[in-house]
């Protein structure tokens, strides 16, 4: 029982914080970019399409933070949460070192981990997947292979070469016009 408790309490916390930036993202609030202004960001990040790669990140961040609340599908919505926060470390965080108050990648770790646990441990005897036929996403095979994709799908997101930037004139250029 104290594995189930401790599982609960873990999955509505880090489930209610992705669920939180999720909304963030799509619908602006709590001082969030909004859909236009996340489809931008991930366009800034470098990741082609970014109508692609923003849909994926919402799907993954709102849709698996609230099937983590709700104890459904958790290893899927583990591992898209996993994938998610590493492509987020990668290019977001990581250039600005440990440290959340620097932006770092202390709370997306934070995160990162919370979700490998409850995507591994699964969710605990107080979840929807209990009532449901969904015993094959448990098997350690799929369990495992969900998670290996997922981690492989983040890694050619986060490390894919951003395509060259237009180069800005220069003074000496825009001053002799």
């Amino acid at each position: 029982m104290d594995f189930d408790i401790a599982m609960l309490v873990l999955r509505v916390g880090i489930g209610t914080i992705f669920v939180a930036h999720g909304l963030q993202k799509l619908l602006g609030w709590w001082g969030g970019p909004g859909w236009e202004g996340w489809k931008g960001f991930i366009g800034y990040l470098g990741l082609r399409p970014p109508l692609f790669w923003a849909s994926l990140s919402l799907v993954a961040e709102l849709g698996g933070g609230l099937a983590l609340i709700a104890g459904l599908l958790v290893p899927l919505a583990g591992a898209g949460l996993v994938a998610q926060s590493m492509v987020l470390f990668k290019k977001v965080h990581l250039p600005h070192g440990f440290w959340s108050g620097n932006g770092g990648i202390e709370f997306p770790l934070a995160f990162m981990v919370g979700a490998f646990a409850v995507q591994v441990l699964g969710p605990g005897e107080w979840s929807l997947d209990t009532l449901l036929a969904v015993d094959v996403l448990y098997e350690p095979a799929v369990r495992w292979t969900l998670l290996g994709l997922a981690v492989a799908g983040a890694l050619l997101a986060a490390f894919w070469p951003e395509p060259a930037k237009p180069e800005s004139p220069s003074t000496a250029d825009v001053t002799a016009e």
